[in-house]
C-alpha cells in the first residue's frame, strides 16, 4: 500500500502534540517505576531479582497495561512517520520526549502520592490519569492511501479469472447439493412404492400439494447449506493466504542483514539498558548514599537528560550529512561503556553524572524508528517495527530480573552492570559490522560464473 505524500506539517503537528501526551501518560509511570520498586522491596520483603519481575513485567500498573503501552507506542511512531518525511527526525524527537518528561514528573508525583495515599492509592490515581489517552487517540487520523486506480485487466485476462471463480462456485455447490441429496433421494425411493403402490413419484407430486411444498423446502435448504459451505471454504482460503503472505514478508525482512542485526541490537539493548531506570535508586542506597545528599532523584536526572537526548538526536537525524545508523551505533557503544563504569561510582555526584550520560544516550529511542524506516522502507514500517518492539519488550522484561538475581547471588551490583554493559556493547558491534559497506564491496568483487556457450558443428550432406 502506498500512502500520499507526507505533508510535513499541517495536521501533522496535531499528531505530534497528541502523540507527545500519549507517551507522557503511557510511559511516565512505567519508566519511573524505580520509585515504586523500593516500596515493593519494603512491602513484600522478597529478593531483588524476584521483586524486579514486578517492575519489568507489570510496568507499575498491570500486565495488560504493558500490552497497551506497546500498542500505543507503535501507533504514535507509525502515524508520525507517515505525516513527516524531511522533518521526521524532529517530529520523532518531539513525541518521544513525552515519555522522558513523564518520567521526570511521575518520579516526583508518585513519591508524593505514596506519602499521602499509600502505594495502592498511588496506583489508582496513576491509572485514572492514563484514561486521558482516549482523548488523545480521538484526534489521530491516519494518512489515507493514494487514490491511484489499479491498472485494469484486459478482457482476455479477466474472463478466465471470472470463469474459474464461477466454475469453482458451481462445482462446490453441485458437490454439496449431491451430498445433501443422497439421504433425501433414499427416503423418496423407500416411501414412493409404499405410498403409490409401485407408481412413479411424479404422479404423486401432481396429486399431493404437501409433498410439493416439502420438496421445494428441501431444495432451498440444500442450496443455502451449499452456499454457506462455499463461503466458509473461500474465507478459510483467504485467511490462509494472508497468513502465508505475512510469513513470507517476515522472512523477507530477516533476509535483510541490517534488519537482523537491528533485531539483535534492540533485544540486547533492552536487556542491559532498562535496569538503570528501575534500579538506580537502589544502587544509590546500596552505595551508602545518604538521603540528605540526594539533591534530585537519580531517576529524575535520567528523565531530564533522556528528553534532551531525544530532542537533540532527533534534530541531528535530519541532517543529510549524518548517517543515522552509525549515530545509533555510537550511542549503543558509549552507553555500554557507561554501564560498565557504574560499579566505580561510589558517590552521589558520580552516580548523577552517569545517570545523565545514560539518560542522554537512552534518547536514541527517537532515532530508532528513523533507522528502521531507512532500513525497510515506510511501507513495511508497521510490520517491521511491530516485530522489533515485541523483542524489545521481551528484553525489557528480562533485564531487571537478571540484574536483580546477580545482586542476590553476589550481594553487589558490580557483576550485574558489567553484564548489562557487555550486552549493549555486543549489540552495538553486531549492528556496526552489519552496517559496514565492506559487505557490499565483497558482494561486488565476488567472481561471477562465465556465461555458458554452446558450439554447434554443421555436418555436410556429402
Amino acid at each position: 500500500m502506498e500512502f500520499k505524500k507526507s505533508p510535513d506539517g499541517g495536521w501533522g503537528w496535531v499528531i505530534v502534540l497528541v502523540s507527545f501526551f500519549t507517551q507522557f501518560l503511557c510511559y511516565g509511570s512505567p519508566l519511573a517505576v524505580g520509585v515504586l520498586y523500593i516500596e515493593w522491596l519494603d512491602t513484600f520483603g522478597e529478593g531483588k531479582g524476584t521483586t524486579a519481575w514486578v517492575g519489568s513485567l507489570a510496568s507499575g500498573v498491570g500486565l495488560l497495561a504493558r500490552l497497551g503501552c506497546g500498542l500505543l507506542y507503535t501507533a504514535t511512531v507509525t502515524i508520525t512517520c507517515q505525516y513527516f518525511d524531511s522533518r521526521r527526525g524532529l517530529a520523532l524527537g518531539l513525541i518521544s520526549t513525552g515519555s522522558s518528561v513523564g518520567l521526570f514528573i511521575y518520579a516526583a508525583l508518585q513519591r508524593l502520592l505514596i506519602e499521602f495515599y499509600g502505594l495502592d492509592g498511588c496506583l489508582l490515581i496513576v491509572g485514572a490519569l492514563a484514561l486521558n489517552i482516549l482523548a488523545c487517540g480521538s484526534l489521530m487520523r491516519p494518512l489515507q492511501s493514494s487514490d491511484c486506480p489499479l491498472p485494469e485487466k484486459t478482457a482476455l485476462e479477466s474472463e478466465p479469472d471470472q470463469h474459474s471463480i464461477y466454475s469453482e462456485k458451481e462445482k462446490d455447490l453441485e458437490e454439496s447439493t449431491n451430498v445433501l441429496g443422497k439421504s433425501h433421494g433414499a427416503e423418496e425411493t423407500c416411501e414412493g412404492p409404499l405410498a403409490s403402490g409401485g407408481r412413479k413419484p411424479e404422479s404423486l407430486l401432481h396429486k399431493n400439494p404437501t409433498t410439493v411444498v416439502r420438496a421445494k423446502e428441501a431444495e432451498t435448504y440444500k442450496k443455502k447449506v451449499a452456499e454457506q459451505t462455499y463461503f466458509c471454504k473461500q474465507l478459510a482460503k483467504r485467511k490462509w493466504q494472508l497468513y502465508k503472505n505475512y510469513c513470507g514478508e517476515t522472512v523477507a525482512l530477516f533476509k535483510n542483514k541490517v534488519f537482523s542485526a537491528l533485531f539483535i541490537a534492540i533485544f540486547l539493548f533492552d536487556i542491559g539498558g532498562f535496569p538503570p531506570s528501575l534500579l538506580m535508586e537502589d544502587v544509590a542506597r546500596s552505595s551508602n548514599v545518604k538521603e540528605e545528599e540526594l539533591i534530585m532523584p537519580l531517576i529524575s536526572i535520567i528523565g531530564i537528560m533522556t528528553a534532551v537526548g531525544k530532542l537533540l538526536l532527533g534534530i541531528l537525524a535530519d541532517f543529510k550529512w549524518i548517517n543515522t545508523l552509525y549515530l545509533y551505533v555510537a550511542t549503543l557503544i558509549i552507553m555500554g561503556l557507561a554501564l560498565c563504569a557504574i560499579p566505580f561510582a561510589k558517590s552521589y555526584v558520580t552516580l548523577a553524572i552517569l545517570s545523565g550520560i545514560l539518560g542522554f544516550l537512552t534518547g536514541n529511542w527517537s532515532i530508532f524508528p528513523y533507522v528502521t524506516t531507512k532500513t525497510v522502507g515506510i511501507e513495511k514500517l508497521a510490520h517491521a517495527y511491530g516485530i522489533l518492539m515485541f523483542f524489545a519488550g521481551l528484553g525489557n522484561s528480562l533485564g531487571p530480573p537478571i540484574v536483580g538475581w546477580f545482586y542476590d547471588w553476589t550481594q553487589t551490583y558490580d557483576t550485574a552492570f558489567y553484564f548489562s554493559g557487555c550486552c549493549v556493547l555486543l549489540g552495538g558491534f553486531v549492528l556496526l559490522l552489519a552496517a559496514l559497506p565492506f559487505w557490499d564491496t565483497c558482494n561486488k568483487l565476488l567472481p561471477r560464473p562465465a556465461p555458458t556457450t554452446f558450439l554447434y558443428k554443421v555436418t555436410s550432406n556429402v
